[in-house]
């Protein structure tokens, strides 16, 4: 989505010049994320795939989309285009809901993994924290529509119907070759089905929270 040519949209100024730093930063950390991922399996992180499996991660596949928005950011910006703020709002929100569920629900649960190692780092932490600032920076005009935060909620939505639908058609199986690969299910489908409404409920929370003080600081500089 792609706003109305703005003759402004190219007006240098410091909220430029950081914009532009930041998703260079984003679309950097992601490829070095993904090379380190493509290496192979990172020790100690309990990771079972290498390579393009690894592409069943919720993770990896928010940190990726992430870094291809950013990306399209930077290539409208030099044809002076804007981007629109909803594609930004999604992939902050995404990575956000990442950020959260290693931060609050799996980095307690599996105490013996290092979830901030290798790739992981990358995924985890240090690209979701420049996705969620750069977006709390974006310059929007007014208020972001708060329909826009139910549209954040879609990704992982379609993800969690998609995981669900390759456990119940192949099973759960055995680890390290389990369709469980987050072990949602470890205590039981209720549980897992709580963990996938909690999912939902942290991504609309977190789109809201990036909603609001986006608009703080927007009138905040004005």
């Amino acid at each position: 989505m792609i706003e109305p040519d703005d003759r402004e949209v190219n007006k240098w100024n410091w909220r430029k010049a950081i914009g532009i730093f930041l998703n260079v930063v984003i679309v950097i950390l992601t490829a070095v994320g993904l090379y380190i991922m493509f290496k192979g399996k990172e020790p100690g992180a309990g990771l079972s795939s290498s390579g393009f499996e690894n592409f069943k991660y919720f993770t990896v596949l928010s940190n990726v989309f992430s870094g291809i928005v950013a990306a399209l950011w930077l290539i409208l910006f030099m044809l002076n285009r804007k981007l629109h703020v909803l594609p930004k709002l999604i992939s902050a929100s995404a990575v956000g809901l990442t950020f959260l569920m290693v931060a609050a629900f799996l980095a307690p649960a599996y105490p013996n993994l290092n979830l901030y190692t290798g790739g992981n780092l990358y995924f985890h932490l240090i690209v979701p924290l420049f996705a969620m600032v750069e977006f709390i920076l974006y310059e929007v005009d007014g208020k972001i529509p708060f329909k826009y935060t139910l549209y954040a909620m879609i990704p992982s939505f379609v993800y969690g119907i998609g995981y669900l639908i390759n456990i119940l058609i192949n099973g759960v199986g055995e680890w390290p070759n389990s369709n469980d690969w987050y072990g949602f299910l470890n205590w039981g489908y209720p549980v897992g089905f709580c963990i996938f409404a909690a999912a939902l409920l942290m991504i609309w929370g977190m789109a809201c929270i990036l909603r609001i003080l986006n608009y703080l600081f927007n009138k905040l500089i004005k």
